[in-house]
């Protein structure tokens, strides 16, 4: 076994959505990341389909949104079919329209195989890689750093490649049958959601036999459900089909795959021009008992398991990661306290628990045909997510009372998501507070006669609003309708508050749990 005196500041395993989130994030950073992936290349398929409202937010900030907004599209109106006959439309998504403090109202439909693609680009661009063909076989830690045991496989014939590294934290992104997970001894608990057995796959269908317009449905098919989806900017289409028999085992070869669609729909197998990738799962709700031990960190499907409906397993998988990245790069390149990590689990564990029930009442609903309960609504955008209350979260102002949910004036509080507001540069240049939040640093924003203190913190950047020369000007009064008249916030580097006050008093204590500190008064 080679031993890699190199020691890595973070091993990530696994190079999916949630791996390449957090890769990306290290990287833009300037955090050390070694990045392995057992498969020999990125997960083939469409299974995640849905980037939300917040993760659209995500991606804004990690440079992706552009290419995430040209790859996707809009989701289509559901089309019923029934004996080759159109039954109507319907909507499953409460659309909603683009406001001042959210710029992203609606799911976006991306597939998977692509979100990867594009992070994966980013993560290049950024000067970062992947290894592929690269599996951990075992792992160690103690007080300064993690062993990871590595197995590098290759097309050749020469013998495996073993080889040990060391790190100063790994974080675990390989999926609900996680290797990490298991050697740590974490066990994983939950239910079944639904009994029957159901197939994915991502399909291609001869000619206009199906139009690319709606999200078709045979919900009364011989057999159980089949709907066939067609995915934004590509053309191929996701298969989704549920069995009624709970014994069944579905088959994923290329022809039966075939032969179901020919025998629950009006499409013939010879129709389905190509297969591209299939998968059979039984829906189940699952969460680790804790997010961390030690120097290791789950993340994604590695710390909790959703069934497909509402798209929420992709989404907080990315947020998962996007929480802990910026944790991490304070430790890691600014000198905070290492139980700054601590947050990572005390912040997602309730929130991911929150988000396996959205998706767990919504599969239930689709079984039961409750259609009203079926809609993807304001809860699936996870843009009311929360860290109140969290260590992190510390709100000063003194006519916040605290039993309100907002303060008198709807303004959000700490541990709340920093809205957006379109604004104005000095010059009257268009400016948006999301292109001040954008980067890895904290964002001071300073409102109406509140001095701003000076940070004495390299990864804090202040914007005066109001008052003598103003960073940001607020013409259309976005700004204040978002925060307020007056006040300071603190807006962490994942966008949301973290520290509220109507002076700079608590804010260098603050600071100084994150490696930095104010200027003294």
């Amino acid at each position: 076994m080679e031993l890699n005196n190199v020691k890595e500041a973070v091993l990530i395993v696994g190079a999916g959505p949630a791996g390449l989130t957090l890769a990306v994030d290290l990287a833009r950073r300037g955090v050390r990341a070694r990045v392995v992936e057992r498969g020999a290349d990125l997960f083939p398929g469409s299974r995640g389909k849905g980037l939300n409202p917040r993760t659209q937010e995500v991606f804004d900030d990690l440079g992706v949104i552009d290419a995430a907004r040209r790859a996707g599209g809009p989701y289509p109106l559901m089309l019923g079919w029934e004996d080759g006959r159109r039954l109507g439309t319907h909507d499953m998504i409460e659309r909603g329209r683009p406001t001042p403090g959210a710029p992203y109202p609606d799911m976006w439909m991306v597939p998977q195989w692509r979100t990867a693609r594009l992070l994966y680009e980013r993560l290049q661009e950024l000067g970062g890689t992947v290894e592929f063909d690269t599996e951990l076989t075992g792992l160690t830690q103690d007080a300064d750093g993690v062993e990871a045991r590595l197995s590098h496989a290759d097309d050749s014939a020469a013998p495996v490649r073993t080889e040990a590294v060391r790190a100063a934290y790994l974080v675990a992104a390989d999926g609900g049958r996680s290797t990490v997970r298991r050697a740590l001894g974490i066990p994983m608990t939950g239910e079944t959601v639904d009994p029957s057995p159901m197939l994915v796959a991502d399909v291609r269908v001869d000619g206009d036999r199906l139009d690319r317009g709606h999200w078709h449905a045979w919900p009364k098919a011989k057999g159980g459900t089949l709907a066939l989806c067609p995915l934004a900017g590509t053309d191929h289409f996701q298969l989704f089909a549920q069995f009624k028999d709970a014994d069944a085992v579905p088959d994923t070869s290329a022809e039966t795959v075939r032969q179901l669609i020919a025998e629950r729909t009006h499409l013939a197998a010879s129709e389905v021009r190509e297969v591209l990738w299939a998968s059979d799962f039984r829906a189940r709700a699952a969460m680790a008992e804790r997010f961390a031990e030690g120097r290791v960190f789950l993340v994604g499907d590695a710390a909790h398991i959703h069934s497909p409906a509402g798209g929420q397993g992709l989404n907080t998988s990315v947020q998962d990661a996007y929480n802990l990245g910026w944790k991490l790069g304070q430790v890691l390149r600014h000198g905070a306290d290492p139980a700054l990590l601590d947050s990572y689990e005390e912040e997602r564990l309730p929130v991911a628990a929150g988000v396996l029930g959205i998706s767990t009442r919504i599969h239930r609903a689709h079984r039961a045909g409750d259609a009203k309960g079926q809609r993807r609504g304001a809860d699936v955008r996870q843009l009311g997510l929360s860290y109140r209350g969290g260590r992190l979260a510390v709100d000063l102002r003194v006519d916040l009372r605290q039993e309100e949910s907002v303060s008198p004036e709807g303004r959000p509080r700490a541990g709340d998501r920093a809205p957006d507001a379109p604004c104005a540069l000095p010059g009257g240049g268009p400016f948006r507070l999301f292109d001040a939040f954008r980067g890895p640093h904290f964002t001071l924003l300073a409102l109406g006669d509140s001095e701003p203190p000076t940070p004495r913190a390299d990864f804090v950047r202040t914007y005066r609003v109001g008052g003598p020369a103003p960073d940001l000007l607020d013409p259309e009064g976005h700004i204040r309708a978002g925060y307020g008249e007056r006040g300071l916030f603190l807006v962490r580097p994942d966008g949301y508050i973290g520290f509220a006050a109507d002076e700079e008093a608590g804010l260098r204590d603050y600071l100084a749990g994150l490696g930095g500190y104010a200027a003294p008064a």
